[in-house]
């Protein structure tokens, strides 16, 4: 291997390498130090080598640390104080970190325990209220509740173990609440920028539109029906609802399209589009799809203020890291193999599917819809079928019809909340317009999501989508004479029609 070629391998190698030792952690924890004394080790022997094999030395050395400093991290994610006190009941103070849920019998918000009784301390609980009015995120309250086990695994959902990935390991019952002030700090910074995101995005809206739309901007769902809910998740759509890389891409052009308009240095631009992304993930939240993506953004503004080449597999390994290294367990969370299994189809298998779509009668911006949609529909379904034992059917006809509408949602609603502050009149059109994508959002989330069999949860139906896809891929394989094009769109269709009969 040549030294360019080493250099060229060098920053994924490293990159991958900490990613890898993070992850592992969840399989093995050697104890910090013994893992930092061995990459010590590991770096000596790497100063003796040269080439690969110093690449490797060093990867493995970094693999070690990483893997070390993530079964720290479980470690302290797995401690708990407010087991001990499990089942007492007693009163209760805490700050609300997130919005609250709603269910049939109750609701669920997530919070921060400041103190249990006379038991002073600092851990993340989840609460449970009964119905009706919900303490806002950011504020601080007091209640009495009891301090209870999160349920068993039942109907195919480990509770315990979902929210012991999070760091949370009791579940908090409680009853009337007071609010007695608001959380300091970043998280007052995280409360007032969502405060002020959630009331421009839709004013003057109501109902089912506004809600959609603050789900799509801000990354949640709670104000959406169930019904609504499930559409979008049997359509294929209910991604949309994820912050994801498309909402931090259109505010970083945002920015440098108003910076060139007020004829701002490009250095400026850049600073403000890093100040942008940054109270963007804070009012979003640290989901893995928006981290990730404000991670890229970020370190795409670094580059070009650093003179240095933009790589967007270095970022998605990057943004992958930062994760881990919060939270390992996160590797484990489906959210985030999701978003990283999308993101690195759209590399790979994109172009692919777009050289292949060049000879058939296909307009370039279908051809590229249908390209990211059936590239992310492949990868996805083996991870939705696993975690959730469902997979939709027609997900790539619902993100064609839904895709042409989501860059202008977001583009206005992002609008709508900077211009509302100061010309409300002008944020209430472009809401009343944007209400009217929602609705047709909504509306390609019911059609498609309400056709027969739109998800598939036997073996047998999925199995035969594999079989589908595997045939699928083989006519990509092939390189017919002129004329045969009519050919594989047959054999396609046939390959439908009895996976469909199948499936019914």
């Amino acid at each position: 291997m040549t030294l360019d070629a080493l250099l060229r391998l060098r920053p994924y190698t490293l990159a991958g390498s900490a990613c890898a030792g993070l992850a592992a952690a969840n399989i093995m924890r050697p104890s910090s130090g013994f893992a930092f004394l061995m990459a010590s080790a590991l770096v000596g022997v790497a100063t003796a080598l040269d080439g690969a094999a110093r690449l490797a030395a060093i990867a493995l050395a970094l693999a070690t640390a990483a893997c070390g400093w993530g079964g720290a991290r479980l470690d302290a994610l797995d401690r708990s104080v407010l087991v001990s006190r499990v089942p007492h009941v007693d009163r209760t103070l805490a700050e609300v970190t997130g919005p609250a849920r709603y269910s049939r019998f109750a609701l669920r918000l997530p919070v921060r325990v400041r103190s249990f009784g006379a038991l002073r301390l600092s851990e993340p609980a989840l609460l449970e209220l009964p119905l009706g009015r919900a303490p806002p995120q950011g504020a601080v309250i007091a209640t009495v509740a009891a301090a209870t086990l999160p349920r068993e695994p039942q109907d195919g959902f480990d509770e315990r173990g979902w929210l012991r990935r999070q760091g949370i390991h009791v579940v908090l019952r409680g009853r009337s609440w007071d609010q007695i002030g608001q959380r300091g700090g970043l998280g007052a910074v995280a409360d007032g920028l969502r405060r002020w995101l959630a009331r421009g995005v839709a004013p003057g809206l109501h109902g089912e539109r506004a809600a959609l739309l603050q789900g799509i901007v801000l990354g949640a769902d709670e104000g959406l029906s169930e019904e609504l809910r499930n559409r979008f998740r049997s359509s294929g759509l209910y991604h949309l609802l994820a912050v994801s890389g498309q909402n931090v891409a259109i505010i970083a052009m945002g920015m440098l399209l108003l910076a060139r308009l007020v004829a701002v240095p490009r250095w400026l631009a850049e600073l403000a589009v890093l100040a942008a992304i940054a109270s963007y993930v804070l009012a979003v939240g640290l989901q893995p799809s928006v981290v990730r993506a404000g991670i890229a953004g970020a370190l795409a503004s670094l580059a070009w203020l650093g003179s240095r080449p933009r790589d967007r597999w270095y970022f998605l390994l990057v943004g992958g890291g930062a994760l881990l290294a919060w939270n390992p367990y996160t590797v484990l969370d489906p959210g985030f193999q999701l978003s990283f299994v999308a993101v690195a189809s759209i590399f790979v298998l994109v172009p692919r599917i777009d050289r292949r779509l060049e000879g058939y009668p296909v307009p370039r911006w279908l051809a590229s819809m249908l390209a990211v949609s059936a590239a992310c529909g492949a990868v996805t379904a083996p991870i939705l079928w696993l975690d959730f034992g469902r997979v939709p059917v027609f997900s790539i006809l619902a993100n064609v019809f839904a895709e042409p509408v989501m860059a202008p949602l977001l583009g206005l609603g992002l609008t709508s909340a900077l211009v509302y502050p100061l010309v409300p009149s002008l944020a209430g059109v472009l809401a009343w317009v944007n209400g009217w994508f929602a609705g047709y959002l909504a509306a390609c989330a019911r059609l498609v999501g309400g056709l027969p069999h739109a998800q598939v949860s036997s073996q047998r139906a999925v199995l035969l989508l594999a079989d589908l896809g595997i045939l699928a891929w083989a006519l990509t394989r092939i390189r017919p004479p002129r004329g045969q094009r009519a050919l594989e769109l047959g054999l396609v269709g046939v390959a439908a029609g009895v996976a469909w009969q199948a499936v019914g």
